[in-house]
Formats: structure tokens, sequence, C-alpha cells
């Protein structure tokens, strides 16, 4: 973004110019303005690698009956969608606080094929029938669901 606003910049300053901000004018800006990006607050990895290693040696085996485009994949995903962001640009040396991240969130599930020729609709999970924080949304681009999660066993 900083890159793009330095060439509009320049655009409107000198017309003619061939000023061109890349990576390494970026990189000499931070270091002359003394400007750091900081990830504000986080939490490690704590999958063990060990399992890892062993599901992945044995996931071949269990797939070589199936085709591509019938092995799906799917993961679910806090959204929190009041949250600011934990990064920041800021001079180095200078403290940087955040304050109290909201915690209203949804669970949006994501799903797509080995193959990556079919992605599913993104499914989004809540807790109550309906929800005061979405109560002036009139739809989602997304299908939804509201109440007691209910799975489904494919054998």
């Amino acid at each position: 973004m900083l890159q793009k606003k330095a060439e509009e910049f320049e655009k409107e300053l000198d017309s003619n110019s061939e000023f061109k901000a890349s990576n390494g004018w970026l990189e000499n800006f931070k270091k002359r303005h003394n400007i750091a990006f900081r990830k504000l607050c986080g939490e490690n990895a704590s999958i063990d690698a060990s399992s890892c290693k062993e599901w992945l040696s044995e996931l071949p085996y269990l797939l070589k009956d199936y085709k591509a485009d019938d092995v799906f994949n799917a993961d679910k995903t806090g959204f929190f969608f009041q949250c600011f962001p934990n990064k920041t640009v800021a001079f180095k040396g200078e403290e940087c606080q955040d304050g109290k991240q909201s915690k209203l969130r949804v669970t949006v599930l994501l799903a797509a094929n080995q193959s990556d020729k079919e992605k599913l609709p993104p499914l989004m999970l809540g807790r109550s029938k309906k929800p005061r924080y979405f109560a002036k949304i009139k739809s989602f681009p997304m299908m939804k669901t509201w109440g007691q999660a209910k799975c489904l066993v494919i054998d």
C-alpha cells in the first residue's frame, strides 16, 4: 500500500518521472524513517510435527482408490468480524499497545476438492437462531446455519 501511494504521489508531482517504488525502495524508506512492522499479539503453533509426518506417509495409501475430484479437504476457522489488525507499522523503539479485542465471531467452514476444480460455498455456523449483531443484514453471500451444529458422517 505504501509503495502504491508513493508511486501515486510521484505521478502527481512529476508526470514524466519513471520512479518505481520497489521492495528495495520500501526497505530503505523504513530504515531512513526508523519504521518496523510488528506483530501485536499471537500464539505459538501447538501441533506435533511427528504426528504430521506419520499421517502424511499414510495418506497416499488411503487415497489410492479415489480420483482427485472426489477427495475434499475442509477446515473451520473463526471469523472475528469486529477485530482490529494484530500487526501495525510503528517507529523502532516505540511501544506498541493493542486494546481489548472484540470476541464477536462466527465459525466458517471452507472446503475444496484436491484437483481444485470445485470449491464448496462457505458454511457459516453460529450459536443463536437470530444473532443480534447480524440483525440489520438481510442476506449473506454464503449458506448459513444457526443453532446446534450437526455432524454428517460419510462412509
